[in-house]
């Protein structure tokens, strides 16, 4: 699914929001990050408490959401696949 991706400070690691749909989610703080040599992920955990997944597509600069899972609280998991390095 194609996000927005806003920053807060230059590069990746700067990621302060994205857009998904009509709804903005904050983010709270960069967990993890993998490197591909066309692609990178990002996993993420939102203000609303739940973690997702972003994948950066680099020579279109393009984002997508790849996987997302509910806050443990709530017990519920949804696309919790882990992302695959595209070559």
């Amino acid at each position: 699914m194609r996000i927005r991706v806003e920053y807060s400070r230059a590069g990746a690691e700067g990621l302060s929001r994205f857009v998904l749909g009509e709804r903005t989610i904050e983010v709270d703080g960069l967990l993890d990050r993998w490197y591909g040599e066309r692609v990178d992920y990002f996993r993420v955990r939102g203000m609303d408490g739940h973690f997702y997944v972003l994948k950066h597509v680099r020579c279109d600069d393009l984002w997508e959401l790849t996987s997302f899972t509910r806050s443990e609280s709530s017990g519920t998991s949804i696309g919790t696949a882990a992302p695959r390095v595209l070559h």
